[in-house]
């Protein structure tokens, strides 16, 4: 996913050619997952965190190049949009204390950005969907000046043919129409990555599909955009329809490239990246020569196809597959990683960014917790409940949050609906059971669940708190002055450090 991209545009045969080396990539995986002891190790975890730089005024601040630039950090990479970046933390083994792993290292970074933005006169903002974009922050000029995204954005209006178009629904609905992708970098997230053996990937995958609903639930930040007040997590519908490829002119045969999925996996890694491959057409066929297995007049080299370069027993690269994968934005996502030996990683993606450090690993340990607890019951728990019910389920946790209804193995070939409030609490010894059982210390364990269980008794999460501050500051104020100032408090509760659920309830027109 990391190969640097330095053309923009492509012929046919550049695509052509493309699909051809991710046909023999699928080839390679498969033979490599087939190999005895592929991928073995212990469990680890890591984490991307997306941000928004602001300035004095919480409106964006469009200058992410210069301040990664001071930043001075491998680990900080530039974002879709001028005002968004990525944070990257090393794995951590999952074994002992590894939220307080990521949160140490993660914690240096956001102090460099943070020196480094103020350097700019800005600051940085760790929230779901920043409140005071406006369409005027979301036009072309807003796309970072670099060839993948310019790439990217060529990719998806390629294939669409059209005009993007965004309906959500809500309190105050939102439709607009948009030329280009400089829209989804409204959207930040904190993305959780977990390594699994290839013998598990299925039970694994299947459980994290089922446990990311109620984690999501319980975790929504992004009640507004644009002014309009929309879903608890709207960015989970921002970013579906964001990158939407599908052509806006004829029947739509073929799913989304966001998306929960296309039913329970049953065949392993390998079924997910071969159906990236089969239903979603290119948008970057970069390969670079000769270093990814093409020779320099642009002939695939039979000696060593779709593999990259690699030395002599190490595992192969799969460039073309891992670019194209990174093009696929699966809700959960399956990760084949060259390092280490080579490794398979599920990317959970669906969670916010924000409102603090404590409540994004809160929110991270609940959804790894639930994950593993179900993955070690029978399979016949995932498998009884329908998996139009548990994509249904997730776009209810993003929309209602703990107000949703979601649907709920109770056993094999039983399930149940319960709002999702009583069912979270329900949910907590079960997560505390599945990372205890997998070597995570007690007190993280509890430290963190206990956050989780907190925020569900009060009702106080990022959304929650955030409708209630914009209806604090509205009297007297523009829904666009209403916004500013709900950030600036926002950002000012987020400084403390302390969980959401503890931020003191918005007064009036402060």
């Amino acid at each position: 996913m990391g190969t640097e991209i330095t053309r923009e545009k492509f012929s046919e045969r550049d695509y052509a050619r493309f699909t051809e080396r991710l046909e023999r990539c699928l080839a390679d995986l498969g033979q490599l997952l087939g190999r005895p002891g592929f991928g073995a190790g212990p469990a680890t975890v890591g984490a991307e965190l997306e941000l928004f730089l602001v300035d004095g005024a919480a409106r964006p601040l469009p200058l992410n190049q210069a301040v990664r630039a001071l930043a001075a950090d491998s680990r900080v990479a530039v974002e879709l949009n001028r005002f968004n970046l990525e944070l990257n933390s090393s794995p951590a083994p999952l074994a002992g204390r590894p939220f307080t792993a990521l949160a140490g290292e993660l914690g240096v970074l956001l102090d460099r950005v943070d020196a480094a933005a103020r350097a700019h006169h800005g600051r940085i903002a760790l929230i779901s969907v920043l409140p005071t974009l406006s369409q005027a922050h979301l036009g072309a000029a807003a796309v970072t000046g670099t060839a993948r995204y310019r790439a990217l954005d060529r990719g998806l209006r390629r294939l669409r043919r059209g005009p993007l178009h965004v309906n959500i629904s809500g309190a105050e609905p939102l439709e607009l129409t948009s030329g280009n992708i400089a829209i989804e970098g409204a959207n930040c997230s904190f993305q959780v990555h977990l390594r699994v053996a290839p013998g598990d990937f299925t039970r694994v995958y299947n459980a994290v599909q089922l446990a990311t609903a109620p984690a999501l639930a319980v975790a929504g930040n992004s009640p507004t955009f644009l002014g309009h007040r929309l879903w608890e997590e709207t960015r989970v519908a921002l970013f579906k329809q964001s990158v939407e490829d599908r052509d806006s002119r004829g029947p739509r045969r073929r799913p989304p490239r966001t998306t929960l999925g296309t039913g329970w996996l049953r065949d392993g890694a390998l079924e997910l990246f071969t159906e990236s491959v089969r239903l979603h057409e290119p948008l970057l066929p970069f390969v670079s020569a000769p270093e990814a297995g093409v020779s320099q007049d642009g002939d695939p080299e039979a000696a060593h196809p779709g593999t990259g370069a690699s030395q002599a027993g190490d595992p192969p690269r799969l460039d073309e597959l891992r670019l194209h994968q990174g093009t696929v934005w699966r809700w959960n996502r399956a990760i084949y990683d060259p390092a280490a030996g080579g490794h398979l990683r599920i990317e959970m993606r669906a969670l916010p960014a924000g409102p603090t450090m404590t409540d994004m690993l809160a929110n991270a340990a609940f959804l790894i917790g639930l994950t593993l607890w179900l993955a070690g019951q029978d399979q016949r728990w995932t498998y009884g409940l329908s998996f139009e019910r548990a994509d249904h389920g997730f776009y209810r946790a993003a929309q209602s949050g703990l107000a949703a209804e979601l649907t709920w193995p109770s056993g094999p070939h039983q399930v149940r609906t319960v709002p999702a409030a009583a069912l979270v609490p329900e949910l907590l010894p079960a997560a505390r059971h599945g990372l205890v059982r997998a070597g995570v210390a007690e007190a993280e364990a509890d430290g963190l669940l206990g956050v989780i269980g907190a925020r569900v008794a009060t009702g106080q999460t990022g959304a929650a708190w955030q409708r209630a501050a914009l209806a604090a500051a509205e009297p007297g104020r523009s829904r666009e002055q209403a916004l500013a100032v709900m950030l600036d408090r926002y950002l000012a509760c987020a400084a403390t450090g302390q969980p959401v659920h503890t931020w003191p309830a918005p007064e009036r027109n402060l």
